[in-house]
């Protein structure tokens, strides 16, 4: 099977197996573990900011994040199909104690304007606005990237209003490479900033925090009240290591497979979706009966995921060769040519 659903289902490369077989390890509660020391910092190296923090989840960085850039009892700015929003079990309620003002978006990002309005001041009984995010891509966007200039221009009206800034990172090496930008660009445009090395770049567990070195070290304090506090995670972050050092720039080949299986299902069925839009390793096509597509998909041994009725979504990763790509892309123009055209959606759908 080619497996498409997400960037999540990697397997450790051979190199990552024998950086784990072989790590120096301690006790990293202690904060005694060389190679959770090393991977925490290379990646504030390389986001250009003063510490980093393991985690074992991008979710779990997301919260912790909430809980030193957030006050309980405000409000979080975030785009209406964030992870934030979606994906993460209503943690930031439950455990932040924030509630969100969610902001449609094109294509899953916010527009500066669109910030500006949705801050509120703290003056009672308004709740008022504490934190704005950010998805670097954005997911349910299809991989679409924050260009710079955007981000410095929300990063304007954040700072105008005393609000911080926080960005939800999780692809943003994808962004870094689509773009030719240095990550650190971005890193350095927001107060806090979380990235996963257990997407695209193919480690088995693990994102990674990095900011400031007090939010650092407080966020250290509640990831041990949540639970994310680790051992010998120098196991794990082995594989990180390796992530970084020899899985960012590859990333430019998952983008072109995208590109590819984008640019075959424009060519059957116009409409469904913009090949020219798609950006990095995320391909949305829309206006599909989904779980007809999914279901012969899967027949002839590629499997994608079902985001909604009438949305499919398809993730490329280094688990996805070239060959599989080309087989992919023949086998989704096969299955959309064979299928019915799609009922018009009802009226005010």
């Amino acid at each position: 099977m080619i497996d498409l659903r997400s960037d999540t289902v990697t397997r450790p490369t051979p190199p990552m197996r024998r950086a784990m077989a072989e790590a120096d390890v301690g006790d990293d509660v202690y904060g005694e573990d060389p190679t959770v020391i090393r991977l925490e910092e290379e990646a504030a190296a390389r986001l250009g900011r003063p510490a980093a923090l393991l985690c074992p989840s991008g979710t779990m960085c997301n919260q912790l994040w909430l809980r030193v850039l957030a006050r309980p009892g405000t409000e979080v700015v975030v785009e209406a199909d964030a992870h934030l929003v979606n994906y993460e079990g209503g943690a930031g309620a439950l455990l932040g104690g924030v509630q969100f003002r969610t902001v449609t978006g094109e294509r899953g990002l916010l527009a500066p304007g669109d910030v500006a309005a949705a801050i509120r001041p703290d003056r009672f009984p308004i709740t008022p606005t504490s934190l704005v995010c950010i998805e670097q891509t954005a997911n349910r966007g299809g991989g679409s990237v924050y260009e710079l200039d955007r981000l410095e221009a929300i990063r304007k009206v954040t700072a105008n209003a005393g609000v911080p800034l926080y960005c939800d990172g999780a692809r943003v090496f994808n962004a870094a490479v689509a773009t030719g930008t240095d990550p650190a660009a971005y890193a350095a445009l927001v107060d806090g900033l979380m990235f996963c090395v257990s997407k695209a770049l193919g480690a088995p567990v693990g994102s990674l925090m990095v900011g400031e070195a007090d939010a650092i070290a407080e966020a250290r304090v509640w990831r041990s009240r949540y639970g994310g506090a680790m051992r010998q995670a120098g196991v794990v972050a082995a594989a990180g290591l390796v992530a970084l050092e020899q899985m960012v720039e590859r990333l430019a080949e998952d983008h072109a497979h995208a590109h590819l299986l984008a640019s075959a299902a424009a060519e059957v069925r116009a409409g469904i979706v913009d090949a020219d839009r798609v950006e990095t390793n995320i391909v949305m096509l829309e206006g599909v009966d989904a779980a007809a597509v999914v279901a012969a998909l899967r027949q002839e041994g590629v499997l994608a995921g079902a985001m909604d009725p009438r949305t499919v979504r398809m993730v490329t990763h280094p688990d996805v060769s070239g060959d599989d790509a080309e087989r992919a892309a023949a086998v989704l123009t096969r299955v959309l040519a064979a299928l019915p055209a799609s009922p018009a959606p009802p009226p005010g759908g």
